[in-house]
């Protein structure tokens, strides 16, 4: 059985954007269509309704772009317990109350028991800096956390070659 990636909207949003000129965001740009073209084959790839309303909003053509790639990925709903998890979450601190988007996203991942959140969220999500509140407060409501990481930390390496 494959595991499952919760696809946060950063995600969706590297994947389908014009080139940019920034060598970095270029380069998240391009690790995120290597990761993506593997990616159906390793995991069950999942987003909430939330992604698909942010990925929705903005410049109707890349609104369309978003949706259109998020179309093979499964949606999952905000349940009631998610909701929750969330609150929790911003009223522990361990995601600001200006990212309660964010901390839904988190929520969401949780709480349908998805193991990695992938995403570029470095502000809120993939913080290290907030990791260990966002694991305890998952862990406190009973839910274990998912892996928050980067498509960079899923790209799987021909290790055909190696040594050891």
């Amino acid at each position: 059985m494959r595991p499952t990636a919760y696809i946060e909207t950063s995600v969706v949003s590297y994947l389908t954007a014009r080139p940019s000129r920034d060598v970095v965001v270029a380069a998240y740009q391009e690790i995120t269509r290597e990761w993506w073209r593997g990616a159906p084959e390793r995991f069950s790839l999942v987003a909430s309704q939330l992604v698909v309303a942010e990925a929705g909003a903005g410049d109707p053509e890349a609104a369309r772009t978003r949706l259109e790639a998020l179309g093979t990925v499964v949606p999952l709903d905000a349940a009631p317990a998610a909701e929750s998890l969330a609150q929790a979450l911003v009223d522990h601190g361990a995601v600001p109350r200006r990212a309660a988007d964010d901390a839904a996203h988190i929520a969401i991942a949780a709480t349908y028991g998805v193991e990695f959140l992938v995403t570029w969220n470095f502000r809120h999500i993939a913080n290290a800096a907030m990791r260990a509140r966002i694991e305890h407060g998952c862990r406190s409501a009973g839910y274990e956390p998912p892996v928050i990481c980067t498509p960079n930390e899923l790209l799987e390496d021909d290790h055909e070659d190696a040594v050891g």
